[in-house]
């Protein structure tokens, strides 16, 4: 998984004198899934919907087979379209109710492949239908006839049609029952491994993003604070955000000492002060300093970059040296 396939450099996004994301750089590569993780209000649908090109980007850019998705012109943009998909957070919002389910699955087919025979059509869209847990003959039925849980499938299964190169995966079993929730993970996982399809999971949910990732990126305000492979990340988390997320997490196994914030060497606390972020300006500096137990003057002046830590690990905080984990 060392063959980069998207390539996002300095992608920022404003919405009038709102900036939601800012200099965001990262890699995916060949078959791999990359999740990313933040609380609500952090950038993440932002994101996947900029790299898709479904909302206009400010700055920066997304190269994708040595190609800039943000200056490429519409017909070159169609054409990568069918290597680049979405699976969407709500599943029955994201199904046109006025189609079939065939219809919706074949739809792709007779955009990317107009030349096939209507016969061959109908017998993909049966073998992803049954690919995805769904029996053939639901295809004459409509949306509203399922369940939360078999709309994310018939999602998946639209977004698959074309075997893509990349899947965008916005929250894809958030609003699905847990049981459900694992079911549709798994889905993933072996369609992953069958197609070779790298996967961007974007998630609010700690649990899911550690079974299904490779890497994972932790964003905050627009900004990429931490940036690890799973299991570094989920073992020695460095930043004080990423901390926080993960105690957040019910344990009844575990149980956190809050530090003196003075000793030293520094223990990063398990709690975030404040709120989540909300809608406005980034502050200066570091985005996470007005809820952070150790910020500092320098962290109000300057913009953390987002440094080596250790193989594979990179870490935007300005005291990341200071701070250990314990």
């Amino acid at each position: 998984m060392t063959d980069p396939l998207l390539q996002i450099r300095g992608l920022g996004v404003d919405f009038g004198a709102r900036t939601a994301l800012d200099a965001v750089s990262f890699e995916v590569a060949r078959g791999e899934t990359v999740g990313l993780v933040g609380e609500s209000g952090s950038g993440k649908s932002t994101l996947a919907r900029a790299v898709l090109r479904l909302i206009p980007a400010s700055r920066g850019a997304v190269i994708w087979n040595g190609e800039d998705l943000l200056t490429c012109d519409a017909h070159a943009m169609r054409r990568h379209r069918r290597d680049l998909q979405i699976v969407f957070q709500d599943p029955l919002a994201s199904l046109n109710p006025r189609m079939t389910v065939g219809e919706a699955l074949a739809e792709p087919l007779k955009i990317f492949e107009p030349s096939l025979a209507a016969d061959e059509r109908r017998a993909r869209v049966a073998r992803m239908l049954e690919r995805v847990g769904l029996s053939a003959p639901t295809s004459a039925r409509y949306p509203h006839e399922f369940s939360g849980g078999q709309c994310q499938r018939i999602g998946i299964a639209r977004a698959m049609m074309l075997s893509p190169k990349l899947l965008v995966c916005d929250e894809p079993v958030s609003s699905l029952d847990v049981s459900i929730q694992g079911q549709i993970v798994n889905l993933l996982a072996d369609l992953q491994q069958e197609f070779g399809t790298a996967i961007l999971f974007i998630s609010h949910n700690l649990a899911v993003v550690r079974h299904l990732s490779h890497r994972v990126m932790v964003i905050y305000r627009g900004r990429i604070v931490e940036a690890a492979s799973c299991d570094a990340l989920f073992a020695a988390p460095a930043h004080p955000y990423t901390r926080a997320l993960l105690a957040a997490v019910p344990d009844p196994t575990r149980a956190f000492k809050v530090p003196d914030p003075d000793a030293t060497p520094a223990r990063i606390p398990a709690r975030a002060a404040g709120e989540p972020p909300q809608e406005g300006a980034i502050p200066s500096g570091c985005a996470f300093r007005d809820r952070c137990s150790y910020a500092q003057d320098a962290c109000a002046a300057a913009v953390p970059l987002l440094e080596s830590a250790g193989a594979g690990h990179a870490v935007a905080c300005h005291r990341r040296r200071e701070l250990v984990y314990s």
